[in-house]
């Protein structure tokens, strides 16, 4: 994925920006000796660090308090549906992280902002072997600003005994065709619970929607070359024959509430309300385990597999996962990338992949596109599609564009409308800066 921001922002001014918001080494004290260094590091990581594998993040300040001994790591776990207004506020102010996580859709506004510090990708394990889709996300003009942290990939998660009840097999089908004569099957099966749906397929879940624009050769927006700007894309018949699709399965198959987003649909799993969820491949987890609401009970009974697309391919999936920054502001740049470096490290890498979630790297990730439990998700991380890295991006993803476009359609509108006014906000923010 190539990196076309050039004339989208002017050069000069966002390095003067960068360069003006810091960076510094604090060479004075990188320069003592890490025993003698004292005070607080202070690192804002999402709660699925705490949730799901805070043992990892144990060894990490372990190994730097072997290191940094007089300096207390200050961890702090935030909510999704905040963090940016929580970190934009931290920002502005004097009270900051030193490290913080980040979706890998949210990076590129911070880098243009100049709130990210540079990193030394020598100083990370396997920085050769990034994978590509997360390391474009945290680089511009040839220079790295945060580290890829781990990968996602959205698969089929599906109730194995459901599937048997209504088709007479376990196993997911592997075309399109064949999993929508599944579903009906299934949905008849099930037919007196009024609550039930085959496909539970949320109506406002655009990252689903996209897949199947990606699907039938869409895009959300092109990058210009003659005119250097980025241009939304939806209103082209590509992209809406995939809404379409989405809209129609929706339609058809959710008897949920079709106006939410998928946030808790591994919940409606977990109840037994939906044989067929398209989800991260954590999320088959999140169904069984009792400490995120989900049902022990169905232990062993979710399967995961590539999700059966239009035109005789997998489902596209969207290539997820977080990254890792210094904020510029900090005075404690080489602390900073230091405990990045012990979380991120190969170590740790591998600790997250035995845990069925996609390591950084290219290298780590091989081995678990082989195991039965990872290799839907793994396998998908190679065709995956991602949102324009264009500096107005964030400030879409912020007005929920897509999400309303996609909910005008369930209420009435057509595709065709819907899509020429999201194509118009897009365009009026997509080239944006600030």
């Amino acid at each position: 994925m190539k990196r076309k921001l050039t004339a989208a922002i002017g050069i000069a001014g966002m390095m003067a920006s960068i360069a003006a918001c810091g960076g510094s080494d604090d060479s004075g004290s990188s320069k003592q000796d890490p025993k003698d260094r004292k005070g607080e590091l202070t690192v804002w990581l999402m709660v699925d660090a705490q949730s799901s594998w805070p043992e990892l993040v144990k060894q990490a300040n372990d190994e730097f308090n072997k290191k940094y001994p007089g300096v207390k790591v200050n961890v702090q776990y935030q909510q999704w549906a905040d963090k940016t207004k929580k970190l934009d506020a931290a920002l502005s102010g004097d009270s900051f992280p030193d490290v913080v996580e980040l979706g890998n859709t949210e990076t590129m506004t911070y880098i243009l902002n100049g709130a990210l510090g540079e990193i030394d990708a020598k100083k990370y394990d396997n920085s050769d072997t990034w994978i590509e889709g997360l390391k474009d996300t945290c680089s511009y003009e040839g220079k790295l600003y945060c580290v890829p942290y781990y990968a996602g990939a959205r698969v089929a998660i599906y109730n194995k005994d459901m599937f048997k009840a209504g088709t007479g097999s376990d196993r997911l089908p592997t075309t399109e065709a064949d999993l929508l004569e599944a579903l009906d099957k299934v949905q008849d099966k099930y037919k007196k619970d009024n609550a039930f749906s085959a496909l539970y397929l949320p109506g406002r879940y655009w990252y689903a929607a996209m897949s199947y624009v990606a699907a039938y050769g869409g895009e959300i927006a092109t990058y210009d070359e003659g005119s250097k700007e980025w241009k939304a894309a939806l209103s082209t018949p590509e992209a809406q024959k995939g809404i379409q699709h989405f809209v129609d399965l929706v339609k058809k198959y959710n008897n949920g509430d079709q106006t939410k987003d998928e946030q808790d649909h591994a919940n409606v799993m977990a109840n037994e309300k939906a044989a067929l969820l398209y989800g991260n491949g954590w999320e088959a987890g999140s169904v069984v385990d009792s400490e995120t609401n989900g049902n022990p009970e169905l232990e062993g009974k979710i399967g995961v597999a590539g999700m059966p697309g239009p035109e005789g391919r997998t489902l596209p999936s969207f290539i997820g996962g977080s990254d890792l920054a210094t904020v510029s502001k900090s005075d404690q740049q080489d602390m900073a990338q230091d405990w990045i470096s012990m979380f991120t490290n190969e170590k740790s890498q591998a600790a997250l992949a035995e845990k069925d979630i996609l390591p950084n790297n290219t290298e780590q990730l091989e081995p678990l596109k082989a195991k039965p439990e990872t290799a839907p998700i793994a396998n998908a991380v190679p065709d995956a599609w991602f949102t324009p890295i264009a500096p107005g991006w964030a400030a879409i993803e912020k007005k929920e564009t897509l999400e309303t476009m996609l909910l005008d359609i369930l209420k009435g509108k057509s595709v065709a409308e819907a899509t020429e006014a999201a194509d118009a906000e897009i365009n009026s923010l997509i080239n944006e800066t600030s």
